[in-house]
């Protein structure tokens, strides 16, 4: 691969990327994704480097595909959570920071409950900052994995991403995924769809780069791929919902409906997945799924940005 001097210090979401950016990325993961698939999965490409986990909410996917990702890469890896900093002693996330800080990662990687909470650290200090998600803001190594996802499973049929469309279903007020996820796939020339129920439907969303459906039957047919979002009871304010089973009866995403979308059309979640309640649970198990594609690239992804962010002096690809 050519050298790529890569320019940014940070990845807090995807609109800070250009397209040639986001290319690149998505190639550079491509190559990681071969070294995944060696008997021997390691590369020095960090080694001496040291990246910190911050993870401030509870994760297992992204959480735990960082920490291969950097392994893989021949990096340092230190986990902190929540409960074992001194955040639940009453220390301030500046302050935090700091301390972080003084013991000089080269990376931070960084999920929390607020919004432009890694935007924050970003400022603070002079290690890299990885948004890894916050509140319902921005999951960009979300986005740029399921545009991996997708971009590989088109291209495996001799088909490019260019003017498919792709139908974002569930609960899009609370997700950061689903923004990040609208601002990459438009930027890579996909048509974005969305379908919620009205009290899960973000106030100015007509303003986005989307088609918003109000029958899931008229949002699925044609489309060309499906993703289902978490239902994220845990930032909800009560009363957006009806019963459970209700919500299930209405918005689950089932194969009578994928039966309305374009032949071949993939299903994709960001998971944690609640099988019969976003995905049927034969659906889920289908070929049609791409969930388990996702958390392959996952890893692939996330040795890609680590590997750009640690290396953006020279850009030069491991052998």
């Amino acid at each position: 691969m050519e050298n790529f001097p890569w320019p940014h210090k940070d990845l807090l979401d995807v609109d800070g990327l250009s397209i040639a950016e986001s290319q690149h990325l998505l190639d550079t993961a491509e190559q990681f994704q071969e070294i995944n698939s060696r008997a021997v999965k390691k590369v020095p490409a960090l080694r001496g480097k040291g990246v910190i986990l911050f993870f401030a909410e509870n994760s297992t996917r992204t959480k735990t595909s960082f920490d291969i990702a950097a392994k893989r890469l021949s990096a340092d890896t230190f986990s902190l959570g929540k409960n074992d900093s001194s955040l639940t002693k009453g220390e301030s996330l500046k302050d935090t920071a700091l301390t972080l800080q003084a013991m000089s990662p080269d990376i931070i990687v960084i999920r929390h409950a607020l919004s432009g909470a890694a935007s924050f650290l970003s400022d603070k200090v002079d290690s890299s900052i990885v948004n890894a998600g916050d509140g319902w803001h921005a999951h960009p190594t979300q986005a740029l994995l399921d545009a991996y996802t997708l971009r590989k499973y088109w291209r495996d049929k001799n088909q490019t991403m260019q003017g498919k469309s792709l139908l974002i279903v569930g609960d899009v007020a609370h997700s950061r995924v689903a923004r990040s996820n609208i601002k990459l796939m438009t930027a890579l020339g996909l048509q974005v769809r969305i379908f919620a129920p009205k009290t899960l439907l973000p106030k100015g969303a007509e303003h986005w780069p989307v088609q918003i459906f109000d029958s899931l039957d008229k949002a699925v047919r044609d489309a060309d791929a499906v993703m289902c979002l978490r239902l994220q009871l845990e930032r909800q304010a009560a009363g957006l919902l009806p019963h459970l089973s209700e919500y299930a009866e209405k918005f689950c995403l089932t194969r009578r409906l994928m039966d309305l979308a374009a032949p071949g059309a993939p299903v994709l979640h960001p998971g944690p997945m609640n099988r019969g309640l976003e995905v049927a649970d034969d659906l889920a198990d289908s070929s049609a799924s791409l969930v388990l594609d996702q958390v392959s690239a996952g890893v692939a992804v996330r040795m890609a940005v680590l590997f750009l962010l640690g290396t953006r002096k020279s850009g030069a690809f491991p052998a």
